[in-house]
């Protein structure tokens, strides 16, 4: 896959990872695993600021996958990271496109699982991150060769599970099948092979 190609695909990756959470996580209030599950619960245990505690971990997500797969994956992670925040910042002030789904948690779930398993997929395709829990998946996968997939399924319901402690259970029931659902989707987006 050439360069040009790649850069696109990990732009659109990460324009349609921030609609789903833009449009559709933020006023569905359905949580995430990963890097953004554990912030939200460093803050509620120990009142760790996720803006602090995101930075830290992403950090080091990034300098183990960056350990792991190259220099190339940093530099698709951060077209993908700062792809991802800038389509978000731009989203973020309109009203979400989809009003709807923010009163049927079990459509938000299902719909929001598309839109981050096809727009993360489409990143980790090319070789890149757009978030530090997408980078440890990469870097795990790739050392135990094992499928992403399970990866982001293990890291995600160890976070979700954790988040029992402050969570209803209800909103922990329709996360869990987000977060089954998209890394699904972005093992399944990765299994044609590696970009290359």
């Amino acid at each position: 896959m050439k360069t040009p190609v790649r850069v696109l695909l990990a732009l659109l990756g990460a324009f349609i990872q921030a609609m789903g959470l833009c449009n559709i996580h933020a006023f569905a209030e359905v949580t995430e695993g990963g890097v953004l599950g554990a912030t939200l619960l460093l803050e509620n245990w120990f009142a760790i600021s996720p803006a602090l505690s995101a930075l830290v971990l992403n950090a080091l997500c990034y300098f183990v996958g960056w350990r792991t797969l190259g220099r190339e994956f940093l530099l698709y992670s951060a077209i993908s990271g700062v792809g991802y925040s800038v389509f978000y910042a731009m989203l973020a002030p309109f009203a979400p496109l989809w009003p709807a789904l923010a009163a049927s948690p079990l459509a938000a779930a299902l719909v929001g699982a598309v839109f981050i398993g096809v727009g993360a997929g489409l990143c980790v395709r090319v070789g890149g991150a757009p978030g530090g829990d997408d980078a440890l998946a990469m870097a795990i996968s790739a050392r135990l060769h094992i499928g992403v997939q399970w990866v982001y399924l293990f890291t995600d319901v160890l976070v979700l599970g954790l988040s029992i402690t402050y969570i209803p259970l209800p909103k922990l029931a329709y996360s869990l099948l987000t977060v089954v659902l998209s890394g699904q989707i972005i093992g399944w987006l990765q299994r044609p092979g590696k970009a290359g």
